[in-house]
């Protein structure tokens, strides 16, 4: 009786820590540091952000969520640019909305923004970037495999730095260790209790 309700117990747990797994394989997050030596060509600029990009491939959405302090120009744009050649370096055109998110916070030094695309949508991208890759299915998946491997970054421009004051490029967020140890002995736990059960 008591190893059947451990048994119950451990496939109960199971399943909670299994729903958030399968969220995560939906849903992306990518994150970037952003600094002026991360700029191209780089700059000496004090300014710093982080930028976090939640793709959901089932949902077709990207959860955007920036945040930006000490520029020594006012902001102008801000946008993500895709994809570049090699990962981790050089430039490419824009591949979000221009010149700018809608209602990121312009003629600033300092501010945060969170807002949610629709990549059914072609409002969510440059037109151009739709063009480049035929269709706006086309540029949701090159943004998608940019972002996936290296090529895509997030960049704040600024009057002072027209062409991007603070930059970083996005990287995959990994799932913590912790939570993969807490599965991992939830399996063992489970599969001890099933032994014993038998």
């Amino acid at each position: 009786m008591i190893h059947r309700a451990l048994i119950r117990c451990g496939a109960l747990s199971l399943s909670l820590l299994l729903v958030p797994c399968a969220a995560v394989q939906a849903s992306t997050v990518y994150m970037a540091m952003l600094t002026g030596s991360a700029e191209s060509p780089p700059n000496a600029s004090p300014g710093t952000g982080s930028a976090t990009v939640a793709y959901d491939a089932i949902a077709h959405t990207l959860k955007v969520d920036a945040q930006f302090s000490g520029l020594t120009g006012t902001t102008t744009a801000a946008h993500i640019h895709c994809c570049t050649a090699s990962p981790g370096t050089g430039t490419a055109g824009v591949a979000t909305t221009t010149p700018f998110f809608p209602d990121f916070p312009l003629n600033v030094t300092s501010g945060t923004y969170s807002q949610l695309f629709y990549l059914t949508l072609a409002e969510s991208f440059n037109p151009a970037f739709v063009t480049a890759n035929g269709s706006v299915a086309g540029a949701e998946a090159a943004l998608a495999a940019g972002l996936a491997n290296g090529k895509a970054y997030f960049n704040i421009h600024t009057s002072v730095y027209p062409g991007g004051e603070i930059r970083g490029f996005l990287a995959p967020v990994p799932i913590p260790a912790a939570a993969w140890l807490f599965g991992s002995g939830l399996l063992g736990l489970f599969g001890v209790a099933r032994r014993k059960a038998a």
